[in-house]
């Protein structure tokens, strides 16, 4: 069997069928937990290692101990402590699950020892940088089934906290005993806070000028005119003037044609920002296990909205339940641990809530966060969809909200959803804020490859 190797030859190769890879870094760069004098010797000896050596070096890397015999690539130092963490999770040997029994195929050898695998995480920490562990991490997850080991303690302080990460953890939420949830809300805070970060201003930013712009005015100031809008709006007032008499305009202008104007009867300006919420939005997510990624973003995202004075934010999850999380908005921590991955999904019966709650359709924004697979009824669904868009809601479909790349959904619902006008799509977070400007002011949605979409 052939498994992927994360390296840090600079270099970026594949072991599986599947073709699946992973990121490298440069061997000169320092990695954390590294003293500057170490990454200064260990750059210096590279520098001098013949081209041969060097390329020899990188390949028994890639190809790890029991394929690179052809190498002849004894490797010393850090050069074998990284391999020895690479071949824990990706080199051969009889794999083992948590309970300690081999599986019987050749994989990797952390085994079952906490201790053991705790240790782990602290090497790959200190050789490789936090982009290649986190991939390393959820490798060891997925393959070794780790996530029983994640509800002690000691191994989610060890661990590099991401987005797949707090997915795991919120899938375990219920088997999590007490002495653990205080790290895993700890290290779920760290991850909400540095979304947060990333994402808050520039959302704050987008919507707050798209809230401006959709509140139009019939009596604007002279700077609040949306000249646009009203040149649009009075052309049925143009009027043609008169030609210039030809004797005073042909030594100027050389032409003695008739011009015209717009008469402004009706001006439309923008709209400033007032205590009242000018728009409401309401976020239906998916809870279903293969939504984690997406339900941390929405999560963030929720909570960013629910903070700005203009907008009036609800928040609901379902799968075969439905439950409104709008009360803990505040804390978008306590959002995602009042969530739980896994279980059906019925979009028909959470669309029915969030139409329940509707009170000014012409003024509300409607984003359903699912991959759509329906175990509701399927018909009963798009009817309220249509239902919805019919009374003037804004109903935006979102197949994923995630970096992780095309989605796994329902083709048939997508088209079915694109027909009444609700185009589903893959959206990333830094794209959410630009999707819920255009909702709000009614203009097309920035649909990204269009050509991929159902």
């Amino acid at each position: 069997m052939t498994t992927t190797r994360t390296t840090t030859t600079g270099t970026t190769t594949s072991r599986t069928p599947a073709a699946r890879t992973t990121t490298r870094t440069d061997p000169m760069r320092q990695t954390p937990g590294e003293t500057t004098e170490r990454a200064t010797e260990r750059t210096a000896t590279a520098s001098h290692t013949p081209p041969d050596a060097e390329r020899l070096r990188r390949w028994r890397l890639v190809l790890g101990a029991d394929s690179a015999d052809s190498t002849e690539c004894a490797l010393t130092g850090q050069d074998a402590a990284m391999d020895g963490a690479l071949d824990a999770l990706y080199g051969g040997g009889t794999a083992k699950k948590p309970n300690g029994r081999s599986t019987g195929a050749r994989s990797a050898g952390l085994g079952a020892s906490a201790p053991s695998v705790a240790r782990w995480l602290g090497d790959i920490r200190t050789y490789f940088p936090s982009s290649v562990v986190q991939v390393m991490q959820r490798d060891a997850i997925d393959r070794l089934g780790l996530s029983a080991l994640l509800l002690e303690p000691e191994m989610l302080e060890a661990v590099e906290p991401d987005v797949h990460l707090v997915g795991t953890l919120l899938s375990l939420n219920k088997a999590m005993p007490e002495t653990t949830k205080e790290t895993a809300r700890a290290v779920v805070r760290k991850v909400v806070e540095d979304l947060e970060r990333r994402l808050e201003s520039r959302t704050r930013a987008t919507l707050t000028g798209a809230l401006d712009r959709s509140a139009r005015i019939s009596r604007p100031r002279h700077r609040d005119i949306d000249w646009d809008r009203t040149i649009r709006a009075n052309l049925k007032n143009y009027l043609t003037l008169p030609a210039p008499d030809a004797a005073t305009t042909a030594g100027s202008t050389g032409t003695t044609g008739a011009t015209g104007t717009v008469v402004p009867e009706r001006l439309i300006g923008y709209g400033r920002s007032s205590r009242s919420a000018k728009k409401d939005i309401v976020l239906c997510i998916d809870q279903s296990g293969s939504m984690a990624a997406s339900v941390v973003y929405a999560s963030v995202f929720g909570a960013v909205l629910a903070s700005m004075r203009t907008l009036s934010t609800r928040l609901v999850v379902f799968d075969t339940a439905v439950v409104d999380l709008t009360d803990q908005l505040d804390d978008p921590v306590d959002v995602l641990f009042g969530t739980q991955l896994g279980g059906g999904t019925d979009i028909n019966r959470a669309l029915a809530y969030c139409q329940s709650r509707i009170t000014r359709p012409a003024d509300t924004v409607v984003v359903l966060i699912s991959d759509l697979y329906e175990g509701g009824i399927r018909d009963e669904m798009l009817k309220r969809v249509a239902a919805m868009k019919a009374s003037g809601v804004q109903f935006v479909t979102l197949l994923a909200l995630s970096d992780e790349g095309a989605p796994a959904y329902d083709h048939e619902h997508a088209a079915a959803l694109g027909a009444l006008g609700a185009p589903a799509f893959a959206c990333t977070p830094d794209l959410f804020p630009d999707v819920m400007a255009a909702a709000i002011e009614k203009r097309p949605l920035p649909i990204p490859d269009k050509e991929y979409q159902p």
